[in-house]
């Protein structure tokens, strides 16, 4: 089982394990900061600039492939890959939750590692969504399909990416799903609605919306 590892600091939900140079080698362009509220008004990218699922994890599946080095773990194997490929799919189609979105938020959070550590302040957040209190972490099919799931679906103990999107409004529009991610980080948006404000990662809506575009 992967172990827990405690900061004296960390979001309720989710905590960041990537930065901005990771990103901007994942993809084909550099990275793009973008401030404000995730409005399309503000700058911040629509769903029709949100590259294609398919491409999106072809992209991904290469940090996939290193991303348990960091932590002293071995690397997913192939067909490690193709479970979490299946299991962002089955939750999406569960969910109705875009399955972009889904693999931003998990490659945010964990970069794919299957054996990636549990983090814990108040809660423990496990597994490649570090969902908040889920009960799945390791590695086996199985729990790969339910680290997907719980980070997705929501815990008996906190809210998925389905939950907050209801949250933050129109489920199926881009700045909903900003928001939605910044609720997953931070657990609250700040008062003005600037998502690069407030507690946790100040990056994480940008970040994600980053992995959207590319």
């Amino acid at each position: 089982m992967a172990t827990i590892i405690v900061f004296t600091s960390a979001s309720p939900i989710g905590t960041k394990v990537v930065k901005n140079n990771e990103l901007a080698a994942s993809g084909n362009k550099p990275y793009t900061q973008f401030n404000g509220d995730g409005s399309t008004a503000d700058g911040w990218p629509s769903v029709s600039d949100w590259i294609g699922f398919d491409t999106m994890f072809k992209i991904n599946a290469v940090t996939m492939g290193t991303s348990c080095a960091q932590f002293g773990q071995a690397n997913n194997s192939p067909s490690e890959i193709q479970d979490i490929r299946k299991a962002i799919e089955d939750a999406a189609n569960s969910t109705k939750v875009d399955k972009r979105f889904v693999l931003a938020v998990m490659m945010q959070e964990s970069r794919g590692c299957v054996r990636v550590p549990t983090t814990a302040a108040t809660v423990a957040n496990p597994g490649l969504m570090q969902d908040h209190g889920g009960s799945a972490s390791c590695n086996a099919g199985s729990a790969i399909a339910q680290m997907i799931q719980e980070g997705t679906a929501g815990t008996p103990a906190g809210p998925g990416l389905q939950q907050l999107l209801q949250q933050a409004g129109q489920s199926a529009s881009a700045q909903s799903s900003y928001i939605a991610a910044r609720l997953y980080n931070s657990g609250s948006v700040a008062s003005g609605g600037d998502l690069g404000q407030g507690s946790a990662t100040h990056c994480y809506s940008s970040d994600i919306a980053n992995r959207l575009t590319g």
